[in-house]
């Protein structure tokens, strides 16, 4: 494995050492359940979900000086503001332990675990390695460490170990991470971990209550628990928002398959740009969501390389994006995105 059996048991000497952790996740399912296995394997510490931006930066501070932790925890963000670390130790000097699988970067002041420092092109997601972390520990949350990998477009090697000990969930292994994402039970349960993360933080954070309590997924997917009816209602709430809007998306001839919309209050556009990958393979898939003066976007490709054509289409433009080699995130100012639409069909055609 890319991340060494020492940097797994340093990961977890450290946890079990802590009194007072503090763990900061990206809001998608790789992120979430990367937190679930962490904390409901030590269960302490305060988790923060970390919403509209792929960057951790001082903002966050206050929740650091709140909590005053011994030991922070940084999962699934692809960057981390210097200044923000930098800060942190004049505030409590607490270890800072950070777990991504996105472009390595070089902040100091952390403990970095990144499985592309070692070989880039395993991208292998973070829940993946915080799975490592726990599962002798807590394996009955094979679950979640499954849900997670799917989540973020990846098939785990234990795929049938996992069918034996849960095979309500699913069968038999599938032969894509498609299938196991739009087929089975358990990518219900991949979605929602994504949906409960909609709207407002408060409900994300009392939802996330739940999940670092049930007993396993029939909790919520068969509400058999009053606290799994209260999840089941919001995600069948934000479900429903989401169903309605992928009606409104229909085919063209164009090697693009362009989609934009205005919400204010959720996001759709990476799940939806997900599904419509798979409903649509030879297609690039840009989903975007217009808020206030910009456009976010997700971006979908199963054989083109996007990150250096958003790179080229956005040079000289306000906005920013990046990360994986077929699955990307985009924002740009609103009167840039007729320019970058433009680049980028240039851009993508030369690598037909």
């Amino acid at each position: 494995m890319a991340l060494s059996e020492k940097q797994i048991q340093q990961i977890q000497e450290i946890l079990q050492k802590s009194e007072k952790p503090l763990f900061f996740f990206d809001d998608d399912p790789d992120g979430l359940s990367s937190f679930l296995l962490l904390y409901r394997w030590i269960k302490k510490g305060t988790g923060i979900v970390v919403k509209s931006s792929p960057k951790l930066d001082e903002k966050y501070l206050p929740k650091v000086e709140e909590c005053q932790p011994d030991v922070i925890v940084i999962l699934d963000k692809p960057m981390v503001d210097q200044n923000f670390i930098d800060k942190i130790q004049q505030l409590c000097a607490a270890t800072i332990i950070w777990i991504d699988h996105h472009p390595p970067q070089k902040n100091t002041g952390v403990l970095y675990y990144n499985p592309r420092v070692a070989e880039d092109s395993d991208n292998r997601p973070t829940n993946y390695w915080c799975w490592q972390v726990v599962k002798e520990h807590n394996p009955k949350d094979m679950w979640i460490a499954m849900a997670g990998c799917i989540g973020d477009w990846f098939l785990p090697e234990f795929t049938a170990d996992f069918c034996t000990a849960y095979p309500k969930l699913m069968k038999a292994p599938v032969a894509t991470v498609q299938e196991a994402l739009y087929e089975t039970k358990i990518g219900k349960v991949t979605r929602v971990l994504s949906f409960i993360q909609k709207g407002p933080t408060k409900k994300t954070m009392n939802c996330i209550k739940i999940l670092t309590r049930v007993t396993g997924p029939d909790d919520f997917l068969e509400q058999k628990t009053n606290q799994g009816k209260y999840l089941w209602k919001w995600f069948s709430e934000v479900n429903g928002a989401y169903e309605a809007l992928k009606k409104s998306v229909s085919d063209t001839d164009e090697e693009i398959l362009l989609f934009t919309y205005t919400e204010d209050k959720m996001s759709f556009t990476s799940d939806l740009s997900n599904e419509l990958l798979y409903k649509y393979p030879k297609k690039t898939i840009l989903i975007c969501r217009q808020k206030g003066l910009e456009m976010k976007c997700s971006i979908r490709d199963t054989n083109k390389i996007l990150p250096p054509a958003i790179n080229k289409s956005l040079a000289g433009l306000t906005g920013y994006g990046g990360g994986h080699d077929h699955a990307c995130g985009i924002c740009v100012n609103i009167d840039d995105f007729t320019v970058f639409l433009e680049r980028l069909k240039k851009e993508l055609a030369h690598q037909n």
